[in-house]
């Protein structure tokens, strides 16, 4: 699914607020790297952020 703007920066914040209250990271990241935006990022662009958007037709 190709994800717009809006969309896109809604799942990764959400998933940053996630990282940042603990949830568990799903990738590998280096051990220097604290920024929660960031990891979501890297979630996204492995694509295994599990949020989906509903679109009305």
């Amino acid at each position: 699914m190709i994800y717009t703007r809006f969309e896109k920066a809604r799942i990764i914040g959400a998933r940053a607020l996630q990282i940042s209250l603990g949830a568990p990271i799903l990738i590998k990241i280096p051990k220097d790297l604290t920024d929660a935006i960031t990891v979501a990022m890297m979630e996204y662009d492995k694509d295994v952020i599990p949020i989906t958007v509903r679109r009305k037709s």
